[in-house]
């Protein structure tokens, strides 16, 4: 190969389009009427007065080597017919034409679109064809491609084995025939009425339907001729019923969050509190009390994980105002509708980590999330974040079969790197790098979550370090806020350094404020990190009237600054936005950052499995390549 390269770019051409030839018949065996001419002088005239006496009617100049012509006709024949055989030997003759190439036709596809048909994936369940979100092929007007990429998880073999979803909700109907199979009723529990039954409540509305559908889209059993497909279809669901009596209280939440936690692996939670634009609220003592436990007990010590759906309060809300959603122990998941947009009720917040889907702004019936429903039934209207959070359970059970090492922590970093932009996009949000270039957004977090692309890197993942929490600043003065003028603070860090606690790599960063306003929901609040990543902590809410709490050492939490540096300037900035002038008083700012003194994947386990993968597919060209030239040297030879 070497010695053909010294001949020249023209050398190279002959031998690119003798490889080209010679790999067209031995593979496709489709031979086309265009050929490649060249000429020994190359001007446009002499060929297409050439192409004219050979019998092609159109003759373009191609604009990369030196006299190099495109013969071919008008109407183009998928194969060779005798006329263009005798057209290519006749050329071949000419005293005018240096070399011919026949040209070889060869398959491309569109990436991203995918026929149901050709994905091999068998399902006889009726619903999974309208289960788009799973493997979405362009049904009820959606962007073919856009899903959670599962049937190459499941090509690999993980199903959800082993692993088990509670699903804390208003409870199970698990004698649905499509649910039963995969019940736990060991993990289950009624918190609701004290029992070891989680069936739902009946009403004649059906409103007690929540968590059923929930459960369906994590395990319902596949290949029964029964609704649809789980996207864990082998993993075992658990109820707890907790969610349907008059009032909350913590005990019941913190029992059902701390609920068998060496046999629950992941809990889904699709509730918080109140999506009204105007409260912020979080979990109390006991249930902070039971999530840390979870976190670093749970699961014999690599930690029960939590996922969280981010908050159905759309644009009047902020789901860095419900402190379940902004928790750094749980995994915020927020939703795409099937063409790629937010659905209407979707929250922002720089807390939320990654995306997955639901139903909104389509009017077409079968654009909802399809699952099981009360009583034996299948519904195609499931909706929400609520059915998002489900979704993301499911994936994660995936990686967990994979590994069932993963902590709670490598998932949050499987969820970070894996994820994909694919096709979401926003109006108002656009996707942005973060400083270690990191794409994220604030609506849709790290993006989409791939299923087959979590669990080929769960394979190869190696715990990450050790986590250590840092106070990096304070900013302890009484600072006023005025409509007019933005206030702007910064806080200069070393992140700890030389210090046990110490952090180099970021994972979550909280801002811990302390602010009181005449109107809270017109506060704005952004921060900037010293690799320059903005993080929108606090959008307007326009129905938050509050004038007399404002925030108490509340934690806005980001997860955009994740794998960065956190030593240097943070820029936090305050300003209203409303069409009323109105006044507020900082009174605390901490900066509180948390990671790892030694990179976590960064500068290993990316390079380490981007560099596998070179590796296979350079030695795969390698060989593709050297067996082409060899069959394009005999070739050569045999002409000759």
């Amino acid at each position: 190969m070497c010695g053909f390269l010294r001949h020249g770019p023209l050398a190279v051409l002959v031998l690119v389009n003798a490889l080209i030839s010679a790999m067209g018949e031995t593979e496709d065996g489709i031979l086309t009427n265009h050929f490649l001419v060249q000429l020994h002088e190359g001007s446009f005239d002499e060929a297409r007065q050439v192409a004219l006496e050979h019998g092609f009617e159109s003759v373009r100049k191609l604009p990369f080597g030196e006299s190099l012509f495109h013969f071919y006709p008008h109407d183009t024949p998928k194969t060779r017919d005798k006329r263009s055989a005798r057209h290519g030997q006749s050329l071949h003759e000419d005293y005018r034409v240096k070399n011919v190439v026949q040209q070889t036709g060869f398959g491309r596809q569109k990436r991203g679109y995918r026929d149901l048909n050709h994905v091999e994936v068998n399902m006889s369940d009726p619903l999974f064809t309208k289960q788009w979100y799973l493997i979405n092929t362009g049904q009820a007007d959606g962007t073919p491609g856009l899903d959670l990429n599962v049937a190459e998880a499941w090509e690999l073999g993980f199903t959800g084995k082993g692993v088990t979803i509670a699903i804390m909700d208003d409870g199970i109907d698990y004698l649905h025939p499509d649910l039963a199979a995969n019940y736990n009723a060991e993990a289950s529990y009624d918190f609701s009425s004290n029992d070891p039954y989680p069936y739902p409540r009946y009403t004649d509305d059906w409103f007690n339907s929540h968590g059923t559908r929930c459960a369906g889209e994590v395990s319902a059993v596949a290949n029964n001729n029964i609704c649809g497909v789980g996207v864990a279809y082998h993993a075992k669901v658990a109820g707890i019923r907790m969610l349907d009596q008059p009032f909350m209280t913590d005990i019941i939440e913190a029992s059902s969050i701390s609920h068998m936690p060496q046999v629950i692996d992941i809990y889904s939670a699709s509730w918080g509190p109140t999506d009204d634009g105007k409260t912020v609220d979080g979990p109390r003592e006991l249930t902070l009390q039971a999530m840390a436990d979870g976190v670093n007990k749970g699961r014999g010590g690599k930690g029960s994980i939590y996922v969280w759906a981010s908050g159905d309060g759309g644009s009047y809300d902020d789901c860095n105002c419900d402190g379940y959603a902004s928790s750094m122990w749980t995994i915020s998941i927020n939703s795409a509708i099937n063409d790629g947009r937010t659905a209407l009720y979707d929250e922002s917040c720089s807390s939320t980590l990654a995306s997955t889907f639901s139903n909104g702004r389509k009017r077409n019936p079968e654009a909802g999330v399809a699952t099981t429903d009360l009583y034996g039934n299948c519904t195609l209207r499931h909706s929400g974040t609520s059915a998002a959070a489900p979704e993301a359970a499911g994936v994660f059970a995936l990686a967990l079969e994979a590994n069932p090492n993963l902590t709670w922590r490598d998932m949050q970093h499987l969820a970070v790197l894996t994820s994909k932009r694919n096709q979401l996009h926003d109006e108002v949000h656009q996707w942005q790098r973060n400083g270690v270039g990191l794409e994220f957004n604030h609506l849709f977090g790290y993006g989409v979550l791939d299923a087959g692309g979590m669990v080929k890197m769960a394979k190869e993942w190696k715990t990450v370090p050790e986590r250590f929490h840092c106070v990096a600043g304070s900013v302890q003065e009484t600072h006023t806020i005025q409509s007019e003028n933005k206030l702007v603070l910064t806080i200069t860090t070393d992140a700890c350094q030389g210090k046990e606690n110490f952090v180099r790599y970021l994972e979550h960063v909280q801002a811990v404020v302390t602010v009181n306003a005449s109107r809270r929901g017109d506060l704005n609040m952004n921060m900037t990190s010293p690799m320059g990543t903005k993080s929108i902590l606090l959008s307007r809410r326009p129905r938050d009237e509050d004038a007399k709490v404002g925030f108490d050492k509340w934690p806005f939490m980001t997860t955009h600054s994740w794998g960065e540096d956190p030593r240097g300037t943070w820029v936090l900035e305050i300003h209203f936005q409303g069409e009323v002038p109105q006044a507020g008083v900082l009174r605390e700012w901490t900066l509180m950052v948390h990671g790892t003194q030694s990179a976590p994947y960064i500068d290993q386990i990316v390079r380490d499995y981007q560099s596998k993968l070179a590796l296979s597919k350079k030695e795969e060209l390698e060989e593709e390549l050297d067996e082409a030239l060899e069959r394009s040297l005999k070739s050569l030879l045999n002409k000759n």
